[in-house]
């Protein structure tokens, strides 16, 4: 394989661009139609998604990770080097693109014209519009017969203040007008601001690992070239490495003899673990240090759950399978965990409920591994009131986690819960519903604002725990699909937070116990106990279901005993023989019931733990 010769392609002949939009309009396509234009990939029919490497992604047609892929380009005589990333829609993988955009000078902001603009394009739109990067708004899918893009360019204009005849009309799955898109990439979007001459300066934004080679890091570079064979240093852990490979990725790696300032490709210097590719970390040769580049803010995780093995035995090898997913997968965080029900395992940080679904199909197909996932929560605050907690934790706010950590009310002085802005891009017809919908969730509504005759955009600040676990189906059965949700974070806020504990026969199970709102406590603590109640078997005694918050019961369920007939050999007779007999069952039932012990069975707790999805 002949390497290829980048020195041809001087820095004003570069353009970096990352292509975003709201989920299923179109970058994927998009992208594939500039691999072929560009010869970058022979034209075929066989070309869907191409830059969609992972199974899940194929099978859920989404985009899960950001890709990139170099493309080469002639226009009015000059040979053009085009770097394109291809980003994810999803709200749970913002992160992503977040990153993506700091490789780029431009971007190709690419809206549906069936269905105008939703609330991922807001979202990305202002990602870019911060990072001051050119915009090329693209109005996709004009091969629909009810694609309307007059009006999407109202929309784009009104909401982004982009000139309607700066749009082009396109259809990425035909290639009607793709050309176009090209050349302007090329007029709009400038060259990176770098030299060749400067020292060496990279910037690692993404990191993938490979079995035989180590970590392979994808790097854009800001400064001087790159070659095999170099020592290079990460200013992040000041380690050294000897460069093995340079390329670019034309999705495929094809290796090059050097990389210089303004290129995007990949480098592989023997990094045997994937923390030392740290995302945003900056790359530089050995004894010329540079001033590190800002990186950028680490991912926050949104949602935490419980993940254990299946079989105790199995412990070790999830272990490592985790390890080596949460390569490829920096914005997941993991602390070890253990619960008396489920043995040994790990409490997981993931963005959002799709990244939790998506890393656990991951789980299944990569490494055949199969879980189990306890419900997500969130992480709430506690601000400590009483001296000797402030003293033993060093601090006087503490984040909780695991319920079973919750301090007591009488030491605490308020506890905090995480909560979000959530934007609600959705025809007006179904408004009423909605706002509903939301007040029911204890949203406060933020603003209200008509993007055009029947489009509306509604902010809400919710609590995370609200949205956390099926407020996007709720959204979406009650808007027929057509309603599409953004949230971004917003801080920590007071809120009535109490511990529930489910009590069997008067004993707590540790593993059951839920933090929640106050208002909450009653019908979750209902529902909690009808639950148990289906899935403990019956045993001799009675059992007693309930949920209590501190000492005061708020719900409970009554398991009744298996009971002998013994009455059944009495006919006739007197009525105080029956009643004689029936008491002393009674008595032996109940002492039965002081030295009884319920042992709830292990996939009662699973069944219990695992996502409400019956409701």
């Amino acid at each position: 394989q002949e390497r290829l010769d980048m020195s041809t392609y001087p820095v004003e002949s570069i353009r970096n661009f990352s292509i975003i939009a709201h989920v299923d309009h179109g970058k994927s396509t998009l992208a594939d139609r500039l691999l072929e234009i560009t010869g970058t990939i022979s034209k075929t029919d066989r070309n869907k998604q191409v830059l969609d490497k992972l199974q899940v992604e194929r099978e859920r047609g989404i985009t899960v990770k950001a890709q990139s892929a170099s493309l080469f380009y002639s226009h009015e005589g000059i040979n053009y080097l085009l770097n394109l990333i291809d980003t994810p829609g999803h709200v749970d993988f913002s992160y992503e693109v977040s990153r993506s955009l700091s490789a780029c000078q431009g971007v190709i902001l690419v809206v549906d014209a069936n269905e105008g603009i939703q609330a991922q394009t807001v979202a990305n739109f202002y990602l870019a519009f911060e990072a001051q990067l050119s915009i090329i708004p693209v109005i996709n899918k004009i091969d629909l017969k009810n694609a309307d893009p007059e009006t999407v360019e109202k929309q784009i204009e009104k909401l982004f203040d982009i000139p309607a005849d700066e749009c082009i009309r396109i259809s990425a799955k035909q290639g009607t007008n793709v050309e176009k898109v090209l050349q302007k990439v090329i007029e709009k979007i400038p060259p990176p601001q770098c030299n060749t001459a400067d020292p060496l300066k990279a910037l690692v934004f993404d990191s993938t690992f490979d079995h035989y080679r180590g970590v392979v890091a994808n790097i854009a570079l800001f400064g001087g070239e790159i070659a095999k064979g170099q020592k290079i240093v990460s200013a992040h852990t000041k380690k050294r490495y000897e460069v093995n490979e340079v390329g670019i990725l034309t999705p495929n790696e094809q290796p090059t003899h050097k990389l210089y300032a303004g290129q995007v490709g990949y480098l592989i210097a023997g990094m045997k673990e994937v923390t030392e590719a740290q995302i945003g970390d900056t790359l530089f040769l050995y004894k010329q240090p540079v001033e590190p580049l800002p990186g950028f803010k680490s991912a926050k995780p949104m949602v935490f759950a419980g993940m254990y093995p299946i079989d105790q035995t199995e412990y070790n090898n999830l272990k490592s399978a985790l390890e080596r997913l949460t390569l490829n997968d920096s914005s997941v965080t993991v602390h070890r965990d253990s619960s008396l029900a489920l043995g040994a395992g790990w409490r997981l940080g993931f963005l959002g409920l799709l990244h939790m679904e998506v890393f656990n199909q991951r789980l299944e197909q990569e490494y055949n591994m199969s879980v189990i996932l306890t419900a997500p929560t969130v992480p709430y605050k506690a601000v400590l009131s009483s001296a000797k907690l402030i003293k033993e934790y060093g601090k006087d706010q503490i984040t909780i986690i695991n319920p079973a950590h919750f301090p007591d009310k009488l030491s605490v002085s308020e506890y905090l819960e995480p909560t979000v802005l959530g934007t609600i891009v959705t025809p007006h017809e179904y408004i009423g519903k909605i706002i509903t919908l939301c007040q029911d969730r204890r949203a406060v509504q933020k603003d209200m604002l008509y993007i055009d005759e029947n489009r509306v955009m509604l902010k809400y600040l919710f609590p995370l725990n609200e949205i956390v676990v099926d407020f996007y189906d709720a959204l979406k059965s009650l808007s027929s699909g057509y309603a599409s949700f953004d949230y971004e974070d917003a801080g920590y806020q007071s809120a009535d937070l109490v511990k529930m504990d489910i009590l069997l026969n008067g004993n707590p199970v540790e593993e059951l116990a839920t933090i929640i709102h106050n208002d909450k406590a009653h019908a979750a603590g209902k529902l909690l106990c009808e639950r148990l109640k289906e899935t403990i078997p019956r045993q001799l005694f009675e059992i007693a279901i309930q949920a209590a918050i501190g000492k005061k019961i708020i719900a409970r369920e009554t398991l009744k005993a298996y009971r002998k007939n013994v009455v059944a050999k009495c006919y006739g007779g007197d009525i105080t023989r029956r009643m004689k007999l029936l008491k002393r069952q009674a008595e032996g039932k109940r002492l039965m019931r002081k030295i009884g012990n319920v042992e709830v069975p292990r996939d009662a707790f699973i069944r219990v733990l695992k996502r409400e999805t019956d409701k």
